[in-house]
């Protein structure tokens, strides 16, 4: 059995943990809050630019755009993983890379990798994949990083480094569930055309309309991924900082009746010491 010193001490590390996780806990839920309600209402804008492409799907000319256009085969594609630069999130980064993984293992295509937070790229920087970008999301804006994705994305497609690209992120759904998602920016797949499609009017004309419509309906998908990947990263660190606040009281209660029992066999031992002197005088 340890001894009452170094029982008290762990009792005191462990409380201090607890303290720094139930802080963590706090500013997460705060976080999350203000990301859920820009997830929330990014949503509407982005479902009612996904309906105008909808709208412009049926239009063969349409089809025939270079960030539309199906290439014939996908020998070389691209991943962009979306992950978080820190940790402490429970098993945000790891269902993202497992997912990740399954992508990788697929044996008819070559993949490359762009990763997007710290934790993809350290994951994947010493093992045998070719990471041809790396950016971190900390202290950027959503908006200019989905910007500064989109461009590269753009170049690299229009260029034909790659035959199509596609994003890995973390969709929010609660704070105790967010579901790994990989969807295809590029080509770029319409949404599903409407039963009664609207006819649109172009100002000042229909092309510029279409090259300023679908790179940004591209730039709003990664976006809305990014703030979805936000919302997720603080929802996965709230409930995992919830759960190490427990544990630790659960360690400190175990503890602390580890030390009452020390306490006491101490307090017999001592006795039986006493006792056992006085009749050693007697005798």
């Amino acid at each position: 059995m340890a001894s009452l010193k170094a029982i008290r001490k762990r009792i005191s590390s462990v409380r201090n943990t607890q303290q720094i996780t139930k802080a963590m806990k706090m500013v997460a839920a705060a976080k999350l809050r203000r990301a859920q309600e820009a997830v929330v209402a990014s949503r509407a804008y982005a479902e009612k630019l996904g309906e105008v492409v909808a709208g412009l799907a049926s239009e063969s000319s349409l089809r025939e755009h270079p960030l539309v256009r199906e290439r014939g085969g996908q020998g070389r594609v691209m991943l962009l993983v979306l992950t978080s630069d820190r940790g402490l999130c429970g098993g945000f980064n790891t269902n993202l890379l497992r997912q990740a993984e399954k992508f990788l293992g697929q044996p008819e295509r070559t993949t490359v990798l762009g990763t997007i937070g710290r934790k993809a790229y350290d994951y994947y920087k010493r093992r045998p994949v070719e990471i041809v970008e790396h950016v971190t999301t900390g202290g950027t804006a959503p908006i200019e990083l989905a910007r500064d994705v989109v461009a590269r994305a753009v170049a690299r497609f229009t260029n034909e480094e790659v035959d199509a690209i596609y994003i890995l992120f973390s969709r929010f759904r609660s704070a105790i569930s967010q579901v790994p998602t990989i969807e295809r920016l590029l080509p770029i797949e319409a949404p599903a055309a409407t039963d009664n499609p609207r006819e649109y009017l172009f100002e000042p004309d229909r092309n510029a309309v279409i090259e300023d419509l679908l790179p940004r309906y591209v730039e709003v998908k990664v976006f809305q991924a990014v703030l979805e990947s936000i919302a997720s990263e603080q929802g996965a660190r709230m409930t995992a900082m919830e759960s190490a606040s427990k544990n630790a009281s659960d360690m400190i209660e175990r503890l602390t009746l580890e030390m009452n029992r020390a306490r006491q066999a101490t307090i017999t031992k001592e006795l039986m010491e006493i006792v056992g002197g006085a009749e050693a005088l007697k005798g």
